[in-house]
């Protein structure tokens, strides 16, 4: 190995040494303090809920461990949302689970909250999964009211997703295992089943307070909403449970009794593992996101056996596609050639050089023709993102590039097979649209700790952002020194380099979570066996485009 593989070795390992610290905080939720207070009072944290929930040793992926993160500081933050989703196995079935965080704000909603709850339920729609609540939630964080209770993608939407998913026979079960009140309270009773803890777990649309103030009735929360009630008066609850485990295990038992479902008859051969060794992707990946590298060599380290099936090798030399296998799943791969290439292609002259990252017409061109097989075949696609965007300048204008990238931000746009993205380098500008962005639909969309996400990269937009910063301070009467430049733009980058950062992007839910490269696998195997779940239903068609 040369110096420089050692060097981004380095690099790479303490990216992910940073991302290990940071997740063991967040895994803390409200403190220490908060988790042995809820001990105290004999119920177990989201988290201590869900692992024993889920089957032992089985393999989950968590959604969203880090929204929230830096956000609300002024509110006393809301580490992971305020909430745990996790997609793991019940009983030998894969389903998503989603548990309220008591230390955190006695798991009140934030507006980031119902942004995770929502997309929990939107991966259970897209992949027909059997979504569990445990509930324990002190309702909407009044303070910021505002911003999670009247449009259509706040607190509400959670209870037309719970009516449309049970039209659509998708599998709902909730457990009280603590306060649940208001609005709230629809959750559970809008799922199929619901249980509730006694003594901790309580249901009401106004507590023993707001009663009082309301119509004057003193009444204590227990009689009011608690187990005893909604199991033997109100008839809310079907079950009774002693504790948490017991709910828990009474889910257990519930889902162990779920019946086959239709699958969307995606291939799947025995796995094998990369011959090539996944750890050397450390080395590989440069630590500068400016730099080129052969991004062939990531890949063959991601799929089975080191095998890739190119196709259009010669062609469009900037994106990569190909067939191959993760985890014995059949897939297709799109992938941006992060190395400069030569071409002879009809749009270009005879050995011309291509910049690496970047999207050329011809590459659009292939890409959006590979999509299309990958539709015909009912073959899932997988989009590794290293991209500066598409090639600008008067011969890619006069060439077309808008025509042909369009085609291909078609094709992404309407695909009909699940669509799986990893972002590992550079995600910028219209690139992050054609490569399968958040704005298109991926069923998980991910990123390594080398990520970055923007419209462009940090010192292309300070320059842009400095000339226009300095333009108005000329026009106020003020000299611009070097001193002045410098300390304009070392300040002007800064704040731009924190937002493409991809803890900026996973604390707005942009992705579904930061990996460690390694983890690559697990991500999509797991995620094309919930696509599995939903058979497809629409045909392909890219509708009108420019040819």
């Amino acid at each position: 190995m040369d110096i420089n593989f050692n060097k981004n070795e380095d690099y790479n390992k303490l990216l992910l040494s940073d991302l290990k610290q940071k997740f063991a905080k967040v895994k803390i939720g409200g403190g220490e303090k908060r988790i042995e207070k809820l001990h105290s009072e004999g119920k177990m944290t989201a988290r201590e809920r869900i692992d024993y929930l889920l089957d032992n040793k089985a393999k989950s992926i968590e959604i969203g461990a880090f929204a929230g993160d830096g956000m609300y500081a002024e509110h006393g933050g809301c580490p992971s949302g305020g909430v745990v989703v996790k997609i793991g196995y019940i009983s030998g079935k894969q389903c998503i689970v989603v548990a309220n965080d008591a230390t955190v704000k006695a798991g009140a909603w934030f507006p980031i909250t119902g942004k995770k709850n929502l997309r929990a339920q939107e991966i259970a729609i897209e992949n027909r999964l059997p979504i569990i609540y445990l509930v324990d939630s002190a309702g909407v964080y009044l303070p910021m009211q505002d911003e999670i209770f009247p449009d259509k993608e706040h607190f509400g939407r959670i209870f037309r997703n719970n009516a449309i998913m049970s039209s659509m026979g998708i599998t709902q079960i909730a457990a009280v295992m603590g306060s649940c009140v208001a609005g709230g309270a629809y959750l559970p009773i809008m799922s199929d089943e619901a249980m509730i803890v006694d003594k901790t777990g309580s249901i009401f649309l106004a507590g023993s307070y707001l009663v009082k103030a309301a119509i004057g009735e003193t009444i204590d929360n227990e009689t009011l909403g608690g187990a005893t009630t909604h199991c033997e008066i109100s008839g809310v609850t079907d079950f009774k449970a002693k504790d948490d485990k017991d709910a828990l295990d009474r889910i257990k038992n519930i889902v162990g009794k779920i019946g086959d479902y239709e699958k969307a008859g995606f291939n799947r051969v025995k796995p094998e593992n990369p011959k090539l060794d996944p750890k050397e992707i450390y080395g590989i990946l440069p630590q500068s996101r400016a730099e080129q590298y052969d991004m062939l060599e990531i890949v063959k380290r991601i799929v089975d056996n080191s095998e890739i099936d190119l196709y259009k090798d010669g062609y469009g030399q900037t994106i990569i596609t190909g067939y191959a296998r993760i985890d014995g799943w059949a897939v297709g791969i799109v992938a941006n050639q992060r190395k400069i290439v030569k071409t002879t292609g009809a749009k270009t002259k005879p050995s011309e050089m291509q910049f690496g990252g970047v999207i050329y017409s011809d590459s659009a061109d292939k890409a959006t023709r590979f999509i299309a097989n990958c539709n015909q075949k009912k073959i899932p696609l997988l989009f590794i993102h290293d991209v500066t965007g598409f090639m600008v300048g008067s011969k890619s204008e006069h060439g077309g590039i808008i025509k042909d990238g369009a085609k291909m931000v078609n094709a992404v746009a309407n695909s009909v097979v699940p669509k799986f993205t990893v972002i590992i380098g550079n995600s910028y500008g219209a690139g992050n649209y054609a490569m399968c962005g958040k704005a298109y639909d991926p069923r998980l969309i991910v990123a390594w700790p080398s990520a970055e996400l923007a419209v462009m990269g940090g010192a292309q937009a300070a320059k842009v952002l400095l000339q226009i910063e300095e333009s108005a301070l000329k026009a106020k009467g003020e000299e611009i020194t070097p001193e002045k430049h410098n300390e304009l733009f070392e300040k002007i980058k800064a704040k731009y380099d924190s937002q493409i950062s991809p803890y900026y992007a996973a604390a707005r839910l942009w992705t579904d979570a930061i990996i460690d490269p390694l983890d690559t696998r697990t991500w999509v195997s797991m995620g094309i066996e919930a696509a599995n779940h939903a058979p497809i239903e629409k045909k392909f068609n890219l509708g009108v485009i420019q040819v």
